[in-house]
């Protein structure tokens, strides 16, 4: 069914951290034509359950901007819709697993993911890129702090999405295959061992235990790939 490229490789890639020169953490994320701003700041201040404990907080928020899709997107204007609200917990939770919260103090890490073009694989992308503006985030917070980010940073968190379209395992869905799939499934795991995260469901119907053995093992490779990619920046900054 895909012409560019096979069912088990995932969409182009580019990473390009430091997007933006205010926040102390950006990075610019795309994967194939889906492309996400994610920046990363922090305040001097948790949530009330957190206060007192020297325990330090991350959150994130999640948008679609207006030109994202086909057609005007009208502007959130309160808290977000149900699945706004869902995505941006779930890129919260991954990437509350790269870092030791207890290590930062009594501060709050926002992370924003905005979607500038979708075509499939939006909160994916948000964890992705988040990762690199958390770590960029945390560097220049570690001037702060007095010790290596390596001592607050714990790891990369890496996601994609799989999916069954037509009888056919694909993955890194674009939305025409994502639109059309008859099982989908995003994976988010913790230096390519650990699953953080597995959401999956059965569009048309139920699939079978064999079915998910086999998406899992291809997003692990998926997943593979882009840890690369994303240590590789990491690295370099």
């Amino acid at each position: 069914m895909r012409v560019d490229r096979s069912w088990n490789e995932v969409r182009p890639v580019e990473i390009i951290p430091g997007w933006l020169d205010n926040p102390p953490g950006s990075c610019l994320f795309r994967m194939g034509k889906t492309r996400v701003l994610c920046t990363a700041t922090w305040i001097d201040d948790v949530p009330n359950f957190l206060k007192g404990t020297g325990n330090g907080w991350l959150t994130c928020e999640y948008r679609m901007l207006p030109g994202s899709t086909l057609g005007r997107l009208p502007r959130e204007k309160s808290a977000g819709s149900g699945r706004t609200f869902e995505i941006q917990r779930l890129i919260g939770r991954s990437l509350r697993a790269c870092v030791d919260l207890e290590h930062i103090g009594e501060r709050t890490i926002y992370v924003d993911v905005d979607v500038l073009q979708a075509d499939g694989g939006t909160r994916t992308a948000g964890i992705n890129g988040g990762v690199i503006a958390l770590y960029m985030c945390l560097k220049a917070l570690e001037r702060q702090l007095g010790h290596p980010v390596e001592f607050t940073f714990r790891g990369v968190v890496s996601a994609i999405s799989v999916g069954v379209v037509e009888g056919q395992l694909l993955l890194d869905l674009e939305y025409s295959e994502d639109s059309q799939a008859t099982v989908d499934m995003n994976v988010v795991a913790f230096e390519g061992r650990e699953f953080i995260e597995v959401q999956g469901t059965g569009e048309r119907g139920g699939f079978t235990r064999s079915v998910l053995d086999e998406l899992l093992d291809l997003a692990q490779k998926g997943i593979e790939d882009l840890l690369a990619k994303q240590k590789e920046v990491i690295g370099n900054l």
